[in-house]
């Protein structure tokens, strides 16, 4: 479901958007509501969110995800990824948190990249997390989170591609994440012609 435009400046993000899918067929295959089944778990269920997770999942056949986000809401959590219009009024609190106190000085870095990002094509989907802020096309492509008080980094999906010693190889490939490099950002300086040569590939290699 996607946000109506001039709504948010931030996209949904897509576990909103696999839950809201999952969330509409789940009366069709199930036979129940989410509300159906939060009040069946609520009334029938252990105590304990993961206790509630086990339960659903043994005897009502429901796939992990399936039980652990009923188990959440039934818990009372999750409401973000559950809730369009709350995921984007929450992901700009986790922009202004993240920048805030002693990251404030960061925040033109943050700014100058997202609008470096942003601006790769209108394909570009920002969707903030709480510590960090993912750039999407069809995945992941980059990343920006602001690791200490002096530093952003940004994080790029390279694959095996090779890159000059200034990008840092993240461990991702052989963890089979997306970021597998990170490029310091400690100041607008920092933000050059390599940078944003290397956003760009990112971007690309997810066509």
């Amino acid at each position: 479901m996607p946000q109506k435009p001039n709504e948010s400046p931030y996209s949904l993000h897509p576990a909103v958007i696999l839950v809201q899918n999952w969330m509409a067929k789940l009366r069709e295959k199930t036979g129940k509501s989410l509300e159906d089944w939060i009040r069946l778990t609520k009334k029938s269920g252990p105590s304990g969110e993961k206790e509630c997770a086990a339960w659903l999942k043994k005897n009502h056949k429901l796939g992990t995800n399936e039980a652990a986000w009923i188990a959440s809401r039934a818990a009372g959590k999750a409401i973000e990824d559950f809730d369009p219009d709350t995921y984007l009024k929450s992901a700009q609190g986790f922009v202004e948190a993240m920048y805030a106190g002693p990251k404030a000085a960061l925040r033109p870095l943050y700014e100058r990249l997202l609008q470096l990002g942003r601006g790769l094509g209108k394909d570009v989907r920002v969707s903030p997390c709480k510590t960090f802020v993912p750039l999407y096309r069809k995945h992941v492509f980059g990343q920006i989170k602001p690791t200490t008080q002096t530093r952003i980094d940004l994080g790029l999906a390279l694959g095996r591609t090779k890159t000059p010693r200034r990008l840092i190889d993240t461990g991702g490939l052989a963890k089979g994440d997306r970021i597998t490099h990170r490029i310091p950002i400690g100041s607008l300086a920092d933000i050059d012609d390599g940078v944003k040569r290397w956003l760009r590939t990112a971007y690309e290699l997810d066509a």
